[in-house]
């Protein structure tokens, strides 16, 4: 059975519950081996006040991905050198939805003139960006709520898009 690639759109407002519901989830389901059940629901509170979370994806460039027409995925780019979120729902691991979304992140901070694209990965997602050119930086503690929860600042130099030479010879 031959799986659709995973189309990406913008942003909306009305997305933002359905995204709140998608990082929930994500965290919940897929942190575990890494994070203890408090530091989980300390992070996935971020979203319980949905119109604050939405507004902070209104304010980075939001993109989210779909299956069959069905939200499964969003990341966001923070200024234009910072992945700040980048998340995928359990059921759809595994389908090319992350890998879609920080593609496409890459090209936007390519294309708006970032040299490097910086990351603080979770532990849980260390992998996932290693394998895509991502460097380790430093370690990272951060508060949320009354929990310290470990990323890592990862770092990716962006292929830098050659201008055509003058004339058109190569």
């Amino acid at each position: 059975m031959s799986r659709s690639a995973p189309a990406l759109r913008p942003y909306l407002p009305e997305d933002a519950p359905l995204l709140a519901a998608i990082f929930a989830a994500s965290i919940m389901d897929l942190t575990g081996d890494d994070y203890s059940e408090a530091q989980q629901e300390a992070w996935a509170q971020a979203a319980e006040d949905e119109a604050a979370f939405g507004k902070k994806l209104a304010g980075q460039l939001t993109l989210i991905a779909t299956l069959q027409g069905s939200p499964v995925g969003f990341a966001s780019l923070k200024g234009t050198d910072q992945i700040d979120m980048l998340y995928v729902h359990p059921s759809a691991v595994g389908q090319g939805v992350g890998a879609a979304l920080c593609e496409a992140l890459e090209k936007i901070a390519g294309a708006r003139g970032a040299k490097k694209l910086k990351v603080d990965a979770s532990d849980t997602a260390l992998d996932f960006f290693r394998k895509r050119g991502y460097v380790p930086q430093q370690r990272n503690t951060v508060t949320v709520g009354d929990e310290w929860l470990a990323n890592t600042t990862m770092q990716k130099t962006l292929d830098a898009v050659a201008p055509s030479p003058p004339g058109g010879h190569a």
